[in-house]
């Protein structure tokens, strides 16, 4: 055969190969469209991927961007019940409630029979205060599951409310009956004795409660508010004690037990609470305000008039803690901000002669002798009968309500006006869409997406790795960022991916150069991953290895997207074992091929921890920390490492390390483990 046939026939072969591989990718393509609607011109679609994707998406908490999932899914099937009670369950986490609820309407009208859906409109009704309504809803719900207890629960409460006490109390003898050992229904029973002001039975209710449930904060909490209605202090410092021990990180408890310590003369203990109190909630006013009078009592002034400052900032126009400034100020010799303060006070109240005594005494220091005496004239006009301004014993521990606002009593710690335990419904949707995880979660993994992250103290970050910058300067395409922060996206921004997901679609089916087609459908996969649809960023990642099968990047991504969907199957109780198998063997194979990312090594640490393998991802954090010094989420999560492996001395120097380069909630970990 000729050279030129020889050329022809190696051309040939080129262009067949060429032509194989697009006609099987486009295929691939087609049907990856086929799942998911991006515009309404497509006609065919997958509708019960479109709603796991807006699923996951309720998961991760990304609630404008489930909505979204939702609203095509309604568009395209709307005789089907399931997208509007999910788009209501997205409207009830953005407190649109009003707009919940008729959603949950709509689904009941396609099926009447799901018991779930009377849940979350009972929910819905009860936020806004409708509770006739919600009990109507969790009445027609207990027809058809009558074992609930939840629904039980709900309906118990509502009555409560809506101050049907007699019913709630015939309710809870039915549930106690079937639930003898149900220790939150005795807490609801002592709730509603309360509401009676029977406390003799509630007491006797929450007692009943603790024997079944010793490890329930909130009934603990209710019992102390009862001894410290009633002044027993002693016994409300060792119940609150209980509670602190099961909630550590409610600030009221704090307060709460500081005043009970207060009256038992127990000042270094009162200040310890109020201190750990302001440390969990910074702008609590109460807290502020008793440790400023506190610090008054035991001479330290100066950080007494801190607190003053800042409960003024709160409430500018707070007439007793500007009194209590201005006496510390006097203390501490400031007499013209004394004056200042007496002043604005006396203007508002002419005649509190204590105010005019203590004015008068800075005007004779300052030698202000007429203004002096023209107060002191007012007092003796007065006719006094006491000695101002020093409380005596019998008053000196006595407490006012925080809307009380009589002068004299300036002197008093203040309590909250009205001590009640806030009503508990029994949800799956309460707090946060999973509601599995606690104070001590390791931070996620590190992938790649559209979203610029932000530091934790304002600004943005950029996290640096070669190859992901190589991808950036090539692809010509907008900007990949490496976060591990999962932010939910903004509606203007979902449509902006949904927009450059369809741009991204016309550009591969135009392209002929496999290459770029490679670039396109990884950009196109952290696009998806980035609008939460994990499942098509995989199938974009598995035509993309075909091409090349020795991306790192390709690797990295699949294994984060699949982590993604394995932590929401976990959720839904699939056994995910296989596949976290093949989360691993993606990090693995992207370490082969870069050893150099911390990322990496980061992730498979995450992997190990979710699997136990606590002394393996404590090695895997270490090669990112020796690779990336920097990066502070290895430290937190080799931390919590270290924690579970009971190596608390090594997980504080790790935790503190975190904190230093910004990660501020390591301290409170620090915090509990280093008692």
């Amino acid at each position: 055969m000729s050279n030129e046939g020889i050329a022809i026939s190696s051309l040939g072969c080129q262009r067949l190969r060429w032509l194989v591989l697009r006609t099987l990718l486009c295929a691939a393509l087609f049907i990856l469209h086929s799942t998911l609607l991006i515009t309404p011109a497509w006609a065919q679609y997958n509708i019960d991927r479109l709603i796991t994707i807006g699923r996951s998406a309720l998961y991760y908490e990304d609630y404008v961007l489930s909505i979204q999932y939702f609203n095509q899914a309604i568009a395209a099937k709307p005789y089907l019940y399931e997208p509007w009670f999910f788009r209501g369950v997205a409207k009830y986490y953005l407190d649109d409630f009003v707009s919940a609820e008729s959603d949950c309407t709509e689904a009941l009208k396609r099926n009447p029979y799901v018991v779930n859906i009377y849940e979350l409109r009972g929910l819905c009704r009860i936020q806004q205060k409708k509770y006739s309504a919600a009990i109507d809803d969790y009445t027609r719900a207990l027809k058809y599951s009558p074992e609930n207890q939840g629904l039980w629960h709900n309906r118990v409460l509502c009555h409560l409310q809506d101050s049907n006490y007699t019913e709630a109390l015939a309710e809870l003898d039915t549930m106690l009956t079937r639930w003898p050992k149900y220790a939150r229904g005795y807490a609801m029973q002592a709730q509603a004795y309360m509401m009676q002001t029977d406390t003799t039975s509630a007491i006797a209710a929450l007692d009943k409660s603790l024997e079944h449930d010793p490890y329930e904060g909130e009934t603990w909490i209710a019992r102390a508010i009862i001894s410290l209605s009633r002044s027993e202090w002693k016994e409300s410092e060792q119940f609150l004690g209980k509670a602190i021990h099961l909630m550590p990180r409610n600030a009221a408890n704090y307060i709460n037990r500081a005043l009970a310590r207060y009256h038992q003369n127990n000042l270094r203990g009162a200040m310890a609470d109020y201190d750990t109190a302001l440390d969990l909630d910074p702008n609590n006013f109460l807290g502020h305000y008793n440790r400023g009078l506190l610090r008054a009592q035991v001479g330290d002034d100066n950080r007494g008039i801190e607190d003053f400052d800042f409960v003024l900032r709160l409430e500018p126009d707070n007439l007793m803690a500007l009194f209590n400034r201005a006496l510390l100020r006097d203390n501490t010799g400031d007499l013209q901000g004394a004056i200042s303060d007496y002043s604005a006070v006396i203007k508002q109240y002419p005649n509190f002669w204590t105010g005019r005594y203590y004015r008068a005494r800075c005007y004779r220091r300052i030698g202000m002798s007429r203004q002096a005496e023209l107060d002191e004239f007012a007092v003796l006009k007065a006719q006094m009968d006491k000695r101002y301004g020093k409380p005596s014993k019998a008053t000196r521990r006595q407490t006012r309500k925080r809307s009380d606002d009589d002068l004299e009593k300036y002197n008093q710690l203040v309590v909250a006006d009205e001590e009640e335990v806030q009503p508990e419904y029994k949800s799956v949707y309460r707090g946060r869409v999973q509601n599995r995880k606690v104070d001590m979660d390791f931070m996620p993994m590190y992938g790649l997406t559209l979203e610029q992250p932000a530091s934790t103290i304002g600004g943005l970050v950029v996290h640096y790795e070669r190859q992901t910058e190589a991808f950036n300067r090539k692809s010509g395409l907008p900007t990949v960022f490496i976060s591990c922060q999962q932010s939910a996206l903004s509606e203007k921004r979902t449509k902006e991916c949904f927009a450059l997901i369809g741009s991204l679609n016309q550009q591969i089916d135009s392209t002929r150069q496999m290459a770029r087609v490679a670039e396109l459908l990884l950009h196109r996969a952290v696009a998806y991953a980035t609008i939460q649809n994990f499942e098509s960023a995989i199938d974009d990642l598995n035509a993309y290895l075909q091409l090349d099968s020795a991306s790192t990047l390709a690797y990295w991504q699949r294994a984060l997207c699949q982590s993604r969907v394995n932590e929401f199957h976990a959720s839904q109780g699939i056994n995910v074992s296989m596949k976290q198998a093949n989360v691993f063997n993606d990090l693995t194979l992207a370490i082969a091929h870069n050893d150099t990312n911390p990322y990496l090594y980061y992730n498979r640490g995450n992997l190990n921890a979710q699997m136990g393998n606590y002394t393996q991802a404590i090695s895997d954090y270490s090669r990112a920390i020796a690779l990336d010094p920097q990066l502070a989420e290895a430290y937190y999560n080799r931390g919590l490492a270290y924690i579970n492996s009971h190596q608390e001395p090594l997980a504080l120097a790790d935790l503190s390390k975190a904190g230093e380069l910004g990660l501020y909630t390591a301290y409170s970990i620090i915090k509990k483990y280093s008692k």
